[in-house]
C-alpha cells in the first residue's frame, strides 16, 4: 500500500474520533451543567451556549498558530500534540466539578486543537497531483462523519453508561488515535525556509493573493450555511409535522440525511475535480447548494424536507474538498500549514456564526427565511468566485 494510502486511513480515523470529541458533547452539555449544580433554566441555557461555542472561537484563533507550527516542525508532530492533549482534556471534563471548570476545559480543547489542520496539509502535500482532489475528499468525510455521528454517540452513552461516561469513552478513542497515529503515520518532511517570516513576508511569498482570500471567504461561507440550519432543524420538523410523536426521530433522520449524502459524494466529486478542475466543482457545486436551500423553505411535509437535504448533501460534498484542493494548488508547500490553518479557522467562525446567524433570523424573521437568507449568501458567493476565481484560472488555463 502506497504511503500516501497508509497516511489517509489513519487520518481518516483520526478525523473522525476528534470530531466526535468535538461535538459529542451537544447533547449532554444541559443536563451535564444541571449535574454540575446549575439549577436555573436561564443559566443552563446560557451556560450551554457559552461551553459549545467557546471551543470553535479559540480554535479559530489557534489554527493558524497550529498550521504555522506544522510548516516549521513537520505536521506528524502536530497530530500527536492534538491527540494526545484533546484525549487528556476530555478525558478530564468527566471530572468536572462545576460548570467553570468544565468552561475552562472547553477552552483548553480549543486551545490543542489543530489535529484536522495538520491532517489536511499532511495529505495535501503528501499525496501526488493525480489523486489529491480524491483523498482530500475522502478525508472531508471523516469530519462530517464524526459531527453527523457525535452528538447520536454522546447520546447513546450517556443512556447507557452514564453522563461523566460520556467523556471517558471520548478521551480512550482520542488516545486510539494518537496511538495509530505515532505507529502507522510516514511524513517526508523537509523544512524549506530556516527562518521565521513575519506574517506580511509570508503574505509577500503567496502567488494569487485574491484567489486565496476568495477561498477564505468561500470556506467562511460553507460552514455558515451548512451549520446556520442547525439550531432550528428540530423546530421546523414539528412545525411540519401532523404526528409529534415521532418528532425526535425525524428530526434525527433530517440531521443524517445531507451529512449520508455528503460522505457518499465527497470521494467521488474531489476525484472530478482532479480531471476537470477545482474551481469549476466549486462553482457548480455553490450554484447548486444556493438553490437547494430555497426551496426547503416551502416544504409542506418532513419527507419533502429530507429529500432537499439529501439532495444538499449531494452538492455541498463538493466544497471543501475542492477548495482544499484550490488551497494546495496555488499555496507554496512550505506555506501550506499556514494557509490550511487560515482555512479551518474560517470553517471554525462559519461554524459559530452560522449557529448565530440561524437562532437570530429564525427568532426575528422566522424559520423560513433562515433557508432563504443562506441560500443567498450561496449565490452571491457563487457569483463572485466565478467572475474573481473561475474566470481568472479558465484565462491561465
Amino acid at each position: 500500500m502506497p504511503i500516501w494510502k497508509r497516511n489517509l486511513i489513519v487520518c481518516w480515523f483520526g478525523m473522525f474520533v476528534t470530531s466526535i470529541g468535538m461535538s459529542q458533547i451537544a447533547p449532554v452539555l444541559p443536563l451535564y451543567i444541571k449535574n454540575l449544580g446549575v439549577h436555573n433554566t436561564t443559566l443552563i441555557d446560557q451556560f450551554s451556549g457559552v461551553a459549545f461555542g467557546v471551543t470553535y472561537i479559540i480554535s479559530s484563533v489557534f489554527s493558524p498558530i497550529w498550521g504555522h507550527a506544522a510548516d516549521k516542525f513537520g505536521r506528524k508532530p502536530m497530530l500527536l500534540r492534538a491527540s494526545l492533549g484533546m484525549a487528556i482534556v476530555v478525558f478530564c471534563m468527566g471530572f468536572a466539578q462545576n460548570v467553570y471548570e468544565l468552561i475552562g476545559l472547553r477552552v483548553l480543547q480549543g486551545i490543542i486543537t489543530g489535529y484536522s489542520t495538520a491532517c489536511t496539509t499532511l495529505i495535501a502535500t503528501q499525496t501526488d497531483k493525480e489523486h489529491a482532489g480524491w483523498a482530500l475528499g475522502t478525508l472531508s468525510t471523516a469530519s462530517i462523519a464524526g459531527s453527523l455521528l457525535g452528538p447520536t454517540i454522546g447520546g447513546f452513552i450517556e443512556d447507557h453508561f452514564g453522563m461523566r461516561n460520556v467523556f471517558f469513552i471520548t478521551g480512550a478513542l482520542l488516545l486510539i488515535a494518537f496511538v495509530t497515529t505515532a505507529l502507522f503515520v510516514k511524513e517526508s518532511f523537509t523544512r524549506q525556509d530556516k527562518k521565521t517570516l513575519s506574517t506580511k513576508e509570508i503574505w509577500n511569498t503567496i502567488p494569487k493573493k485574491s484567489l486565496i482570500i476568495i477561498m477564505l471567504v468561500t470556506f467562511f461561507v460553507i460552514y455558515l450555511a451548512l451549520y446556520s440550519v442547525e439550531p432550528i432543524i428540530t423546530v421546523y420538523v414539528t412545525q411540519l409535522s401532523q404526528n409529534t410523536s415521532h418528532v425526535a426521530l425525524l428530526a434525527g433522520i433530517t440531521f443524517s440525511a445531507s451529512g449520508l449524502a455528503n460522505i457518499i459524494a465527497a470521494p467521488r466529486l474531489g476525484k472530478i475535480s482532479d480531471k476537470i478542475g477545482a474551481q469549476k466543482v466549486i462553482l457548480v457545486a455553490l450554484v447548486m447548494s444556493g438553490l437547494l436551500f430555497i426551496p426547503q423553505a416551502f416544504v409542506k411535509n418532513p419527507w419533502q424536507f429530507m429529500a432537499l437535504r439529501f439532495l444538499l448533501g449531494l452538492a455541498t460534498a463538493g466544497l471543501v474538498p475542492s477548495v482544499n484542493a484550490l488551497v494546495k494548488k496555488i499555496t507554496p508547500d512550505s506555506l501550506t500549514g499556514r494557509i490550511f490553518g487560515f482555512s479551518m479557522s474560517a470553517g471554525y467562525l462559519g461554524v459559530f456564526g452560522g449557529s448565530i446567524l440561524g437562532g437570530q433570523v429564525a427568532a426575528y424573521l422566522g424559520i423560513r427565511y433562515v433557508f432563504l437568507i443562506t441560500g443567498a449568501l450561496l449565490l452571491i458567493n457563487a457569483v463572485w468566485v466565478y467572475f474573481k476565481v473561475y474566470n481568472k484560472l479558465r484565462l491561465t488555463e
